[in-house]
């Protein structure tokens, strides 16, 4: 496959192919998040959760097979589900924060031990066979819902993190795109664009698609 001459210096250099597209898909990645909150209005865990979540997905597909996305998935709301109870469980003990969160992160991880081993006692190897980096970036999040349960409510907390997973699995078919990886190789300097479109969602008065649907009563009275 022909690549643009920079990208041949990067490889030259040592840097893996790998490693250089990876770093050229970030910003892809932040202006979809970006794009979808300005646009429709979908909120997430802030920029940062959804965009090491979709290379988290990433890293599981090319590890284990495209199985690894819905093990991806599978953990990801597992681990959400466990912060959630455990939380309600410590809720009466009334600990300090970070105490708190310390305790969830434990139960979580064992938890997420447990379902490693019994994948593997079902002859599930993908599951077990999940690299240790984007399952500890799987784990961590709880805290991203910890933080959001604690500042807006539990309700929010859950809209939250499934709008994150939303997002993380629409940028892990956009970065495991073969179409995009060869054009991105090839004409690298097309991710500068990224950044004049990101000017322009910075400067979007117009309402969000969510807020349509939610001021909907009042705009028929105003039509």
């Amino acid at each position: 496959m022909h690549t643009h001459y920079l990208i041949d210096y990067f490889v030259f250099q040592g840097v893996p192919q790998e490693s250089v597209l990876l770093i050229l898909m970030l910003p892809i990645v932040a202006t979809l998040i970006a794009f979808f909150r300005q646009i429709f209005g979908i909120k997430a865990f802030g920029i940062y959760t959804p965009s090491i979540i979709t290379f988290a997905f990433l890293a599981m597909e090319g590890e284990v097979g495209f199985k690894g996305i819905k093990y991806g998935v599978a953990i990801f709301i597992s681990v959400i589900l466990v912060g959630m109870a455990t939380r309600y469980v410590l809720k009466k003990l009334r600990l300090l924060y970070l105490p708190r969160v310390a305790i969830i992160l434990i139960v979580v991880a064992f938890s997420i031990l447990a379902i490693l081993v019994l994948g593997g006692s079902m002859q599930r190897t993908g599951l077990a066979a999940i690299p240790i980096f984007p399952l500890l970036i799987m784990i961590i999040i709880v805290e991203k819902f910890i933080a959001a349960q604690l500042e807006k409510g539990t309700k929010t907390a859950f809209i939250l993190a499934i709008e994150t997973l939303v997002i993380s699995l629409v940028g892990y078919f956009i970065v495991s795109w073969e179409i995009l990886s060869i054009f991105i190789l090839k004409y690298p300097w097309a991710v500068l664009l990224t950044i004049p479109f990101n000017i322009f969602l910075g400067k979007w008065t117009g309402l969000r698609l969510s807020e349509y649907w939610r001021f909907r009563e009042i705009l028929k009275k105003m039509q």
